[in-house]
């Protein structure tokens, strides 16, 4: 890479970009191939893998179950490395291309975006992990686009430059490290006062911590040390909070193709998989 380029008038894919996805992007929407999703027992059906974005989900699902709803589904895996978010049936559900992506087959309602389908669960069944009353209420979708307005940063932003790119370029690294340490500070400064984000815990959390959380628990671009997240006392001690129940600790797995054997669970299709996977050591 040249620390000269000058852009061209009109931009032109011409080749891959390099990095760690560049097999994957590409500048046009639609599908690649023909692929049907497979479709399990339950009228939740989630094609999904165990992203930030994914596991706001599986989250919730759990969280949902936890509480005694009759939130049963089934989670596919979609290797986003391979290309299965391409399929043609995938892209029926979300042109976008992009897990998780949802679809409910007691009505035949798709729903893609991540906090779209948090809204929709959680409206589901009742309103649940929304709070009722009205101020809390506001507060709690303020805080969930907030996380969706500013993870792109960290992920898109920081993760890519830090983690991903070819190549390290210290301006762009220095850029997404500055957004993400001010977005630490924010969620900081805000749970100093506050046990939750929003009054009791609530779907807030559960998005911001599957982005912020796991980022100050070390579990993101192996940078907890560079960007000194032990120093956000209060995201860290909001995370371990929430990182121990157990729904969280079940919802983590879910989609999930790396790691210990016990932290995997490609394909979820009942409450009895979790069971199923060997025991971590003591």
């Amino acid at each position: 890479m040249s620390n000269d380029y000058t852009p061209p008038k009109v931009w032109k894919w011409e080749q891959p970009s390099g990095g760690t996805f560049a097999n994957i992007n590409r500048p046009i929407a639609g599908p690649t191939h023909d692929k049907a999703l497979p479709v399990g027992s339950h009228p939740l059906q989630l094609y999904s893998l165990a992203t930030p974005n994914g596991i706001k989900v599986t989250i919730l699902l759990e969280e949902l179950l936890e509480a005694g709803h009759d939130a049963e589904y089934d989670a596919w895996l979609i290797d986003i490395g391979k290309g299965d978010q391409f399929g043609s049936g995938f892209v029926e559900i979300n042109p976008n291309s992009k897990i998780p992506a949802l679809k409910d087959h007691s009505n035949g309602q798709r729903v893609f975006e991540s906090a779209s389908i948090m809204l929709y669960l959680a409206e589901k069944f009742g309103g649940a992990f929304i709070p009722k009353d009205p101020s809390m209420r506001t507060e709690m979708f303020s805080w969930l686009f907030w996380q969706m307005g500013s993870a792109p940063f960290v992920g898109g932003g920081f993760g890519h430059f830090y983690a991903y790119a070819p190549v390290k370029i210290e301006y762009a690294i220095n850029r997404y490290a500055m957004e993400t340490k001010r977005q630490l500070d924010v969620l900081d400064r805000h749970l100093a006062t506050h046990e939750w984000m929003a009054g009791d815990y609530s779907l807030a959390d559960m998005a911001i911590y599957a982005w912020y959380g796991n980022l100050v628990l070390g579990r993101a671009y192996n940078a907890a040390e560079f960007l000194d997240v032990e120093s956000y006392r209060n995201v860290v001690a909001w995370a371990k909070r929430i990182d121990a129940r157990p729904a969280v600790i079940r919802g983590r797995k879910v989609n999930r193709s790396w790691g210990e054997p016990w932290e995997q669970l490609p394909e979820r299709h009942s409450s009895a998989d979790f069971d199923a996977l060997p025991k971590a050591p003591a």
